[in-house]
């Protein structure tokens, strides 16, 4: 029996160990392939260490795309639309899952309702409405909408958490001389730490891979964020497969970090996120 238990831990292992190894590959590819040329991509050396480590192109892809500037737009519009999306949810949950008024579980299901409605169906309202308030071709204009699509998910998560803490918390500053602003920032706040870094996590990486929104939003070469900068590889480096593959490592390379050393976080956002969903 023990024999037979051992001998599936092994097969555990080295079924993991190859799982790790297909997913890991292809980073490993597109980081190799990255300092190299053409030649060497499509016929001497297509899998094996480069022959000549050409730093030059992220040199290249840093300064003919312009690199720098699209990571820029991207960091801007990911932090204010994480900041605020925490925020305004983080508020609208606590009011509906610690304060009673009439109407707070209508609100609740109303804000859950924005989870079922697909983006597609919202687009074209959503252009109508951002030529009307004149922010086209601004961050305002990514920004807002990156903020409204996470909002009903991360207050669906942070009102999860809100009715977990026990009532006497509130109580007991309340009877302190606490009022509402300060009960919710200095003590509220601080009690759901983890959530927030968790959502907070989750919400960077959704904006920072988002698409769809920002290629139709978004045609101001100015503002447009890396996935854009990446599409638009295909007509300026046709030819130059090393320097789109060093794009790609670079674009490739904050998510991954980011990972690493958030990575408990990262893992409970997903678990959150499928047990809200499902």
């Amino acid at each position: 029996m023990k024999a037979k238990e051992n001998s599936i831990s092994i097969l555990k292992y080295l079924f993991l160990i190859f799982h790790f190894g297909i997913s890991i590959y292809p980073l490993i590819w597109m980081g190799l392939n990255s300092f190299k040329d053409n030649e060497e991509i499509f016929s001497t050396n297509p899998f094996g260490l480069p022959q000549q480590w050409r730093v030059e192109n992220y040199f290249k892809a840093l300064t003919e795309l312009n690199l720098h500037v699209y990571f820029k737009n991207s960091l801007i519009i990911g932090l204010f639309a994480v900041i605020f999306t925490v925020l305004l949810s983080l508020m609208f949950s606590y009011a509906t899952a610690r304060m009673t008024w009439k109407g707070s579980s209508l609100m609740q299901t109303y804000m859950s309702l924005g989870m079922f409605i697909p983006i597609q169906i919202v687009i074209i309202p959503l252009v109508i409405l951002v030529q009307d308030l004149h922010i086209q071709q601004t961050y305002t204009s990514i920004i807002l909408p990156y903020i409204a699509f996470q909002l009903s998910f991360t207050s669906m998560v942070f009102f999860g958490f809100l009715k977990g803490i026990p009532k006497e918390v509130e109580e007991a500053a309340a009877i302190d001389g606490a009022g509402l602003f300060r009960t919710f920032f200095q003590i509220i706040v601080p009690l759901v730490k983890p959530s927030i870094a968790t959502m907070s996590i989750f919400i960077i990486l959704n904006n920072w891979n988002e698409f769809f929104v920002s290629n139709i939003l978004i045609s101001d070469d100015k503002i447009r964020t890396l996935p854009l900068a990446v599409m638009f590889l295909q007509g300026r480096f046709d030819q130059d497969w090393g320097t789109t593959a060093a794009v790609l490592t670079l674009s490739s390379l904050p998510v991954i970090i980011l990972y690493l050393i958030f990575s408990e976080q990262v893992e409970n956002a997903m678990t959150v996120g499928s047990a809200v969903k499902g």
